[in-house]
């Protein structure tokens, strides 16, 4: 059974932070507004202290250190699975996570945890929109945005759409009466054991705990429904071919049929949550207005030459990427994948690509692109799918648009670097929608960098302690 305990909890109480990723910073603040000074631990802390307090290195003192606390709450990004969470745990040390302690303390009726592989972030976004623009008072957070007990924030809302990630789903110990997953497929396996199975069933146990009753899941999903047993009590399917006349969701400009998904079951959460207006269609279509969508998730970015440019880079994922395909099912596509190698395999790339009837080039970009291509080129993905590799992504960019001329795409999915190869710096670079050349950019690099690597979190978070 999980550690049933909350916020209001921990006063009074010898308490260590493990972990000082995004969440990790907002639990230090959290505990310092309830007059707790914590024993603060990190793998690899990227400085000796955090907010004035000293930060112990987890091998140098800072086991030992968590080991004397009576209750310790960890960072996300901190595996369950790991030897310091499971000596404590071993020895009846409390380890949990600051979702977990403050969904204990709130109405859960007025929460709804969103899950999901991908398409978790978007739903959770449009779901809070589609509230705010009903007149309910709505934050969308957790994974997505601020931690909803940062105490920088207001804590009078109406409801709380939350996005729970793998990592966060294993801290709760209650479940909201309503929830939805979006999809599933492996994922951050070295997190979650490097077993498919132990993150699936991780991800969907923030659906099971105490307190549960509707899931609202992706009724396309075969993986979904094979694993029904831990959805929940009860579940409401939702596939995107349901109500096929509806288009109040046009002015959200989501993409692909996946997104028509995950805009219905933003709307089944409002039915359940007894929203009167979720059946008005028109009410529905002027709450959608003004919904601006999330960076990087099939965003289009410009056209040059005929060729559309989309920016889909956080679509870390086999999944979301032939979702992204499939929006453009009518349209060549050069499609780059690799980035950061999540332990996944990718043949099912190559399956989904079989069908497509109009030409896709694939380019394969590092880290993972020889993984990629060499999984693919095995699997076979079909006469119209041609593979190609590219040393870096600004290569990869320039090798795309000239094949997509003069009419097809250029989607990049999945992608994750900050080390001036990000998506949008070299598609802007290739635009002319900044003053900036990429090689002006390398040099303003070296400046701030100051002899430290693109990769090292001091420089870039997102080579820090996620969250």
């Amino acid at each position: 059974m999980r550690p049933t305990i909350s916020w209001s909890e921990l006063p009074g109480r010898a308490i260590g932070l493990y972990g000082l990723g995004r969440e990790g910073r907002v639990n230090l603040k959290k505990c310092r507004a309830l007059g707790i000074e914590p024993v603060l631990v990190d793998d690899d802390p990227s400085s000796p202290t955090e907010d004035g307090c000293p930060v112990l290195r987890t091998e140098e003192g800072g086991r030992e250190a968590l080991a004397r606390c009576e209750i310790v709450v960890k960072s996300p990004g901190v595996s369950r699975y790991g030897e310091t969470v499971r000596g404590l745990v071993a020895a009846g040390i409390p380890v949990v996570g600051g979702l977990g302690l403050w969904l204990r303390d709130v109405d859960p009726s007025r929460v709804v945890v969103v899950v999901g592989t991908k398409g978790k972030s978007t739903t959770t976004a449009v779901t809070a929109h589609l509230l705010n623009g009903l007149g309910h008072r709505t934050l969308a957070g957790g994974n997505l945005g601020f931690p909803p007990y940062n105490p920088e924030l207001p804590d009078d809302f109406d409801y709380w759409i939350i996005e729970v990630s793998s990592y966060q789903a294993t801290d709760l110990s209650n479940t909201p009466p309503v929830c939805a997953v979006t999809s599933l497929a492996p994922d951050h396996l070295p997190w979650h054991d490097n077993d498919p199975e132990t993150y699936y069933r991780d991800k969907l146990s923030a659906l099971t705990q105490p307190g549960a009753d509707l899931t609202i899941a992706n009724g396309d999903s075969e993986l979904l429904r094979a694993h029904a047993g831990l959805l929940g009590p009860r579940v409401k399917w939702v596939g995107a071919d349901d109500d096929p006349e509806a288009t109040w969701m046009r002015p959200l400009g989501l993409l692909g049929v996946h997104n028509r998904r995950n805009a219905l079951i933003a709307r089944e959460i409002l039915r359940a949550l007894g929203i009167a207006e979720a059946d008005d269609p028109e009410a529905m279509r002027a709450a959608a207005e003004g919904f601006t969508g999330l960076e990087s998730r099939l965003k289009p970015i410009g056209t040059i030459d005929g060729v559309l440019f989309v920016d889909d880079n956080l679509s870390t994922n086999v999944l979301p990427a032939l979702a992204a395909v499939q929006a453009f099912h009518d349209r060549r596509i050069a499609l780059i994948v690799g980035g950061f190698d999540r332990g996944i395999d990718y043949a099912p790339l190559a399956v989904g690509l079989r069908d497509r009837a109009e030409d896709t080039l694939l380019i394969t970009v590092p880290d993972n692109g020889p993984k990629i291509h060499r999984q693919v080129a095995e699997t076979g993905a079909g006469p119209h799918v041609t593979l190609a590799e590219a040393d870096d992504l600004a290569k990869a960019v320039t090798e795309g648009f000239h094949w997509a001329r003069p009419d097809g795409v250029v989607l990049l999915s999945p992608w994750v670097d900050l080390s001036l190869q990000s998506w949008s710096i070299a598609a802007a670079s290739l635009l002319g929608t900044t003053p900036h050349t990429m090689e002006s950019l390398a040099v303003f690099a070296r400046f701030y960098l100051n002899g430290l690597s693109p990769t090292d979190p001091v420089a870039s978070p997102l080579w820090g302690s996620f969250d």
